[in-house]
């Protein structure tokens, strides 16, 4: 079984895809690589590369996914099959990047829990009877990673390139999957991804919103079985 490589969002850590580890460690060998110690997206994907088998199945979320198309980029040899979860293949738009600017600043002052609070908003996910305890994990992840983290994953961010000729000569099995609801990369982004991904699945979860690993694990987790098993 080719190894599996998962690379957690913003502010997350392995916990971001506690229930596909659980369903699939006893059948698939694992690694989440954390996305804490550059504040550039090439400096992370070198990180994935120097420390993942020669070749590997590679699987990120949000932040992740960006930092996952910069791994394919870098060694599109070593990666076998792709999955990209709840992402963006585009540049950061300037409305967006100077968004960043008072969060930093905010952060760089101690507020990180508040910061975290007002970005992670409940519209984020869809409505749920597990929206408050994911709301919860996810900020428990936040503050265990704390401010450092926060503002080298934000230059990481604002700085990121256009992925889209990456993604368009990548022949391997690949999965674009999203929530339904998700308000931060929308469907029609990973339409975008899945129209350039020449071997692709697209995959939307009902019922989710950016995270669907945690809001719908069964139905999320039964995608990558199939997109590893293909």
């Amino acid at each position: 079984m080719t190894p599996l490589v998962l690379l957690p969002g913003m502010m997350c850590d392995a916990r971001l895809f506690g229930p596909q580890i659980e369903a699939l460690s006893g059948t698939t060998p694992l690694l989440t690589v954390p996305l804490t110690a550059h504040d550039s997206v090439a400096a992370l994907a070198a990180d994935v590369l120097a420390c993942a088998p020669d070749r590997f199945a590679l699987a990120g979320l949000s932040m992740g996914g960006i930092v996952a198309m910069e791994v394919l980029r870098q060694a599109p040899d070593r990666v076998a099959r792709l999955a990209l979860l709840d992402t963006n293949p585009l540049a950061e738009r300037p409305e967006v990047k100077a968004r960043r600017i008072p969060q930093m600043a905010a952060v760089e002052q101690g507020e990180l829990r508040r910061v975290m609070r007002d970005e992670m908003k409940p519209n984020y996910l869809a409505d749920g009877p597990r929206q408050g305890a994911i709301l919860d994990l996810c900020m428990a992840m936040a503050m265990d990673l704390g401010p450092d983290v926060f503002l080298r994953q934000s230059r990481a961010l604002m700085d990121r390139p256009d992925q889209t000729e990456t993604l368009r000569s990548y022949a391997g099995p690949s999965l674009v999957l999203c929530g339904r609801q998700d308000a931060l990369c929308p469907v029609e982004r990973h339409e975008l991804m899945h129209g350039l991904l020449p071997n692709s699945t697209l995959t939307v979860i009902e019922g989710a919103g950016h995270l669907p690993t945690l809001e719908q694990p069964e139905e999320t987790t039964a995608a990558l079985r199939r997109w590893l098993e293909e």
